[in-house]
C-alpha cells in the first residue's frame, strides 16, 4: 500500500448479512470486516491539505478523520483508538448509527467513491473496547460543584461524561426505567445492540456519574429543587414532542407513533413482558409507516422481523434524484435518494403522497386514503396497522421547560445563547432540546460544548466566591 492507494483500491463497505438470516433474528446487521480490509481502507484516504471530513460540514465533533486512517493503514490500533477518543466520546454510537456527512465531505468523493470512514471508525472504537483500552477516567481531583443533567441520550451523556472528567459531580436524570433515551428505546437492536450503550453507561457509573432512573424533571424533582440543590442545570431531553397525523380517523385502534411501537420492541429484547392488551404488533398484518426518514425506516424494518404480511412507506415529499442534487454540491449532505437495510428487506415505497383520512370498522382502522399530489388522484389501501413516523416538532414544552420559565425559539427549541445558557442564568440547555431533531453526532458535540460552558460558569463562580471572601477578609481586617 502506498500514496496511491486511493487509486487501485476500492471502496468496501460492510457485508450485510443475508436478508433471510438477520430478518429472523435482532442482532446487528454488519458482518465483520477483516483487519486487512480495514487497513486498505484506512489507505485509500488521501491525507488532505484540507480535510472537510473533519469540518462542521464533515463532523461536528471534529474527528481527526485522516490521523486514524493512517493509523489503521499502519496497523496500529491502540493510537488510533487515542486519537478517536479525544474528539468523539462514544465513536461505537456514531460508528453504528451516524449517517457519516464525513463521507458526504471526503474530497476523494469529488471524483471516485468517499473513503470507507464510518466503518473504519466503528472498528477502531470495537476493538478498543474489547481490549480494554478505554478504562474508566475518574477525576483526580473534586470542584465541590454539582450539575444535573435531564435526559441520558448521547448529548446528556456525553455532557455528563466530560463534566464529571473535569471533577463536577454530576447527577444524571433519566425518566425512563433504563438509561439511554431514544439510543435504548428509539434505535432498534438490529441496528446497535444494547450491550454496546451498557459498557459506556458502566464506564460513566465507573467515574462517578450517578443515574437516577424512573425519574422526570418536573414531574418526580421539581424545577425548584434542581435549581436550589445543584449548582447548573443541563437540559438535554431531546426533542420529543411528536409531529402528529391530524386527519379524520387518527383515533381508530391501529393508529400509533413509531416511538410507541419502536420503544415495545426494544423492551421486548430486553425481556420485558409487554400487555398484549397494550402492545403494538406488526406480525401478519398489513402495515402503512408514514414518513420517509430513518425513524420509518427503523418502523419498516422491526415490521419484517415481526413477521408483517406487508409493509407500505409513504413519503409526502417527492422522490429525491438518484444523484446528488445540484442543489447540494460537494461537501454538502446530497439530497438524494437512499436505501436503507430495510427497504433491501422489501417494501413498497411511495412519495408525493398526502394521507387524506383513515377510515375502519368496529374502531379498528382497515383503510387509508390518500392523493397522489404530483398527479391529484385518489387512492385506497387496506390496512391494519398504521405507523407514525414523520418527526418531531421539539421538546415537549409543558412540565420542567415551563416550571423552569425557558425562553423558548420561533421553532419551539430551548433558546440559549452562544455559551448554551438559557435565559435563566445556571440553566443550560444541549442536543435536539436546543436544536431540534437532528444527528446523533451532533447531539454529542453538543454535549461536549455544553459541558465546557457550564465548566466555564462554575470556575466564574468559583473565582467571584474567592473574591467575596478576600473582600470580607480584608474588611474584617480593616476593622
Amino acid at each position: 500500500m502506498g500514496l496511491t492507494d486511493f487509486i487501485q483500491i476500492r471502496r468496501a463497505d460492510p457485508i450485510r448479512r443475508s436478508v433471510a438470516e438477520r430478518t429472523r433474528d435482532w442482532r446487528e446487521l454488519y458482518e465483520q470486516s477483516s483487519d486487512e480490509t480495514l487497513r486498505a481502507q484506512g489507505g485509500r484516504c488521501m491525507d488532505c491539505g484540507v480535510p472537510f471530513c473533519q469540518g462542521d460540514t464533515g463532523c461536528p465533533v471534529q474527528n481527526v478523520i485522516p490521523e486514524w486512517n493512517a493509523l489503521v493503514k499502519a496497523d496500529r490500533w491502540r493510537e488510533a483508538a487515542l486519537a478517536l477518543h479525544a474528539t468523539n466520546n462514544f465513536p461505537e454510537f456514531t460508528g453504528r448509527l451516524c449517517p457519516a456527512p464525513c463521507e458526504s465531505a471526503c474530497v476523494l468523493g469529488v471524483i471516485e467513491q468517499p473513503v470507507a470512514i464510518r466503518s473504519i471508525e466503528q472498528a477502531i472504537a470495537d476493538r478498543a473496547i474489547g481490549e480494554g483500552w478505554v478504562p474508566a477516567r475518574p477525576p483526580d481531583h473534586e470542584t465541590g460543584y454539582r450539575v444535573a443533567v435531564v435526559g441520558s441520550g448521547p448529548a446528556g451523556l456525553a455532557a455528563a461524561q466530560q463534566l464529571r472528567r473535569a471533577g463536577h459531580g454530576v447527577v444524571v436524570f433519566e425518566k425512563a426505567d433504563r438509561v439511554g433515551g431514544l439510543l435504548r428505546y428509539g434505535i432498534p437492536d438490529f441496528k446497535m445492540d444494547k450491550t454496546v450503550l451498557a459498557e459506556r453507561v458502566r464506564q460513566l457509573a465507573d467515574e462517578g456519574v450517578v443515574f437516577e432512573t424512573g425519574v422526570e424533571a418536573g414531574v418526580d424533582i421539581s424545577a425548584d429543587t434542581l435549581r436550589s440543590e445543584f449548582d447548573a442545570v443541563l437540559l438535554a431531553g431531546g426533542a420529543q414532542a411528536p409531529r402528529d397525523l391530524r386527519v379524520p380517523g387518527r383515533e381508530l385502534g391501529g393508529v400509533h407513533l413509531a416511538m410507541d411501537f419502536l420503544s415495545q420492541q426494544n423492551r421486548r429484547v430486553a425481556g420485558d413482558v409487554i400487555d398484549d392488551r397494550l402492545g403494538v404488533w406488526a406480525g401478519g398484518k398489513r402495515v402503512v409507516v408514514i414518513g420517509g426518514g430513518d425513524t420509518g425506516s427503523d418502523c419498516v424494518g422491526t415490521c419484517h422481523r415481526q413477521g408483517a404480511a406487508e409493509v407500505h412507506q409513504l413519503e409526502v415529499l417527492s422522490r429525491p434524484p438518484m444523484e446528488r442534487d445540484a442543489s447540494t454540491p460537494w461537501p454538502l449532505w446530497p439530497h438524494k435518494l437512499r436505501t436503507t437495510h430495510a427497504h433491501e428487506e422489501g417494501c413498497a415505497r411511495e412519495w408525493s403522497i398526502s394521507t387524506t383520512r383513515l377510515s375502519g370498522d368496529r374502531g379498528q382502522v382497515t383503510t387509508l386514503h390518500g392523493t397522489r399530489t404530483d398527479t391529484g388522484d385518489e387512492f385506497r389501501l387496506d390496512v391494519d396497522l398504521v405507523l407514525l413516523a414523520m418527526g418531531f416538532t421539539g421538546p415537549v414544552r409543558e412540565g420542567l421547560l415551563a416550571d423552569l420559565g425557558v425562553e423558548l425559539t420561533t421553532r419551539g427549541a430551548v433558546a440559549t445563547g452562544a455559551d448554551h445558557m438559557t435565559s435563566v442564568p445556571g440553566v443550560f440547555a444541549a442536543g435536539d432540546m436546543r436544536r431540534g431533531a437532528s444527528l446523533i453526532v451532533w447531539a454529542i458535540r453538543e454535549g461536549r460544548d455544553a459541558a465546557a460552558a457550564v465548566d466555564r460558569y462554575l470556575a466564574t463562580k468559583a473565582s467571584a466566591a474567592v473574591a467575596s471572601r478576600a473582600n470580607a477578609a480584608a474588611l474584617v481586617a480593616g476593622v
